[in-house]
């Protein structure tokens, strides 16, 4: 059948399973905006306040489904606006389809209103990106975008598509869409070699990265785990790939992580990666980390084997397939002296006491939310100093359920992310722990959650200070406070009203749990104001390109 080009984008969109798409509309998008007019009964379309929160509700979307999460956008800023949700999404390996107009074919290069080579301007942040320029080439281009995006180290793709591509008409022949490649195990002798390493070690441990739910691994992992019988230390990103109340499961590993994860990876003999990135917030100091152990990485990009840490052997291949194939063969292991030191760890530090004064304390907040929730609610959250407390104390039970920005580190990705999720699990609560600093970035979002109902319990962290970067500033720059006490007089409450939103705040520890319970009822979006001392800091916390040894335990 004849279909127009943007007829064609929805009918591909269809054909990939993609029932939900984040978006706004412009000029150069219009065709494909009348076209998703008439597959409205098919194809739904949330509109955001801006392309940055349509992108990040693309990428919340993408991580607690592990689908392919689409984006689109009109020309110019636009699809600039998008930018740095495919960054955060690419440094994470999070499978997204952004699609953007672009200017008449004839207009291009001209520097026609609203025009930007945006394919040349993400090739850095993606895994692809190419301009359509032949309405011929346009379904091809969606259905090898979507197989990249999954393929292999999941990213994010980008397809430009001028306006008169989507107005003219050319043959569309429905198929099926294309399997995922399965990645085989490109050195399957290591296998042997690594069986033999776990078998001789007497204090292993697993450093668990993101790849494992990239891999829809955790099933496969967790029978690994308990096989070899090892302490697992998550990733950020890796936390709910083993339930928190998992024995085995010891905690966040890195900058922030528990002096016992901090311990372990200095007297473990044996570490095993698994869809991990030795990033310099885990190892710290990257000749000393695990120096004293044998290194195996579990990886499916090659480029990233010995990129940070030097390892003694890797597996190359699709994780779910090389936890599996170390499993054959392998007997139970035990090590239950291992474990016993590792509890006397757990407890050395039981002194770290939080900042003591009349403001609510950031944990029992955490701990109030994890009362509440169900194992399968959704937490999202911000930058800064909340997403550490959240990886600290939060209980992630099940995966797919932590939602935040690891390796881009981006604030204002929390509300889009939470969005994302909302949308694709109606039948859960989202959670979203922000601070005020990531908030102001965002907040536009609420619009957003009030359009469609969204019953988003925000929960804004407010010390009124950039708590992170001040935290900083007390530890490396003698407290010389530049810009991180913004004096701003913002009322949460107030804000949240304006934008029709119910408004709530906790100032006091007598507020947590009748607020919270109050905010779950109304099932309805709620804001927060959570009043934390300025002075409330993450701890311990390892130093940039230390080890366990310098741990910080106390600010002064």
């Amino acid at each position: 059948m004849k279909l127009t080009g943007a007829e064609i984008i929805c009918e591909c969109l269809l054909e990939q399973g993609v029932d939900t798409v984040f978006g706004y509309p412009g000029g150069a998008a219009l065709n494909t905006y009348d076209a998703l007019y008439r597959y409205s009964d098919r194809i739904n379309h949330i509109l955001t306040a801006h392309e940055q929160g349509a992108s990040h509700a693309a990428d919340g979307y993408a991580r607690s489904t592990g689908k392919t999460g689409v984006v689109l956008t009109t020309s110019g800023p636009g699809a600039t606006n998008i930018v740095t949700g495919l960054a955060t999404a690419n440094i994470d390996s999070i499978p997204m389809v952004a699609i953007t107009a672009n200017v008449n074919t004839d207009q291009l290069g001209r520097d026609s209103f609203q025009e930007v080579d945006i394919v040349n301007i993400v090739k850095p942040i993606t895994k692809a990106s190419w301009l359509v320029e032949r309405v011929e080439d346009l379904a091809p281009s969606i259905r090898k975008a979507f197989a990249l995006a999954k393929d292999g180290r999941k990213g994010p793709v980008l397809i430009d598509v001028p306006k008169d591509i989507t107005a003219q008409s050319a043959e569309y022949f429905p198929e099926e869409p294309a399997r995922s490649k399965m990645i085989k195990i490109e050195n399957p002798d290591s296998i042997r070699r690594v069986q033999e390493l776990i078998r001789n070690a007497k204090r292993p441990m697993i450093y668990a990265g993101g790849g494992i739910l990239s891999a829809d691994a955790c099933k496969e992992f967790l029978a690994f785990a308990e096989l070899i019988d090892a302490p697992v230390c998550c990733s950020l990103m890796a936390l709910g790939a083993i339930p928190a109340s998992h024995p085995l499961f010891i905690g966040n590993i890195g900058m922030h992580g528990g002096y016992e994860t901090g311990k372990i990876t200095a007297e473990c003999d044996l570490m095993i990666s698994c869809g991990a990135r030795f990033s310099d917030r885990v190892a710290g100091d990257r000749e000393k980390f695990g120096e004293q152990a044998k290194i195996v990485q579990l990886e499916i990009d090659k480029k990233e084997i010995n990129k940070n840490v030097r390892v003694d052997e890797y597996v190359l291949g699709d994780l779910k397939s090389s936890v599996t194939a170390l499993t054959v063969g392998l007997e139970q292991q035990k090590h239950s002296e291992w474990l016993a030191q590792i509890d006397v760890w757990k407890h050395e530090l039981d002194s770290v006491k939080p900042y003591e004064d009349e403001y609510p304390q950031p944990h029992d907040i955490i701990y109030a939310v994890n009362g509440l929730k169900k194992p399968t609610d959704i937490i999202a959250t911000d930058v800064g100093q909340h997403q550490m407390w959240v990886a600290q104390f939060a209980k992630i039970e099940a995966e797919r359920t932590l939602l935040t920005s690891g390796g881009m580190g981006t604030m204002g990705f929390g509300m889009g992310a939470a969005i994302g999720a909302q949308i694709a699990h109606p039948d859960r609560r989202v959670f979203l722990f922000t601070g005020d600093g990531s908030f102001h970035m965002n907040l536009n979002e609420l619009v957003t959650l009030k359009s469609y109902n969204l019953p988003i319990i925000v929960l804004v962290m407010n010390n009124a200070v950039l708590g992170m970067v001040r935290q900083w500033q007390k530890l490396f720059y003698g407290s010389r406070f530049s810009q991180t006490d913004p004096h701003r007089a913002t009322d949460f409450v107030k804000l949240a009203n304006a934008f029709g939103v119910e408004g709530m705040r906790i100032a006091h520890d007598d507020d947590i749990m009748p607020v919270l319970e109050k905010a779950i009822a109304l099932n309805a979006p709620v804001v927060i104001d959570v009043q934390i001392s300025p002075d409330e800091n993450v701890l311990p916390m390892i130093p940039p390109g230390k080890t366990v040894n310098e741990i910080v335990t106390e600010m002064d």
